[in-house]
């Protein structure tokens, strides 16, 4: 006797291989004969991207060999294909290098300015404590 676990994912692997239409067909014979069913059914198929024509076309995809970027049969345009692509990687890092760069002199910029800002307030700071020091006659004797 099968388990239901085998039940249910043999009985999904028939649908599958039947495609799309299978799976709505099952959904709406589901909701005929017990509308909870079809709901279930349905709720299914969303949450398992089966409602995607996505699905069905990788499922029949992932059969086949292929090599990691897949070939299109024609190697004049794989070579091209390749070549634009290395090409667009490289100008990708170089960009990224190009937006680090320019972070971090803006970053420089702006410590840069920070220091300076602080400079200036650590010299008013003293200045005004040596005004403060020469105007008050009490603090020249002792």
């Amino acid at each position: 006797m099968s388990t239901p676990a085998t039940w249910f994912s043999s009985t999904e692997g028939w649908l599958d291989d039947r495609g799309k239409g299978a799976w709505i067909a099952a959904m709406v014979l589901g909701f005929i004969v017990c509308w909870p069913v079809g709901l279930a059914i349905l709720f299914y198929m969303i949450w398992s991207n089966r409602m995607s024509g996505a699905f069905f076309c990788n499922r029949n995809e992932s059969r086949r060999v292929r090599t990691p970027r897949g070939s299109s049969g024609n190697l004049a345009f794989d070579a091209y294909r390749d070549d634009t692509i290395r090409r667009l990687e490289d100008e990708q890092q170089a960009f990224q290098g190009f937006l680090q760069r320019l972070r971090e002199a803006k970053d420089k910029t702006e410590f840069d300015e920070f220091m300076d800002e602080r400079a200036r307030e650590v010299s008013d700071a003293t200045t005004n404590a040596d005004e403060t020091a020469d105007a008050d006659p009490a603090s020249k004797k002792a």
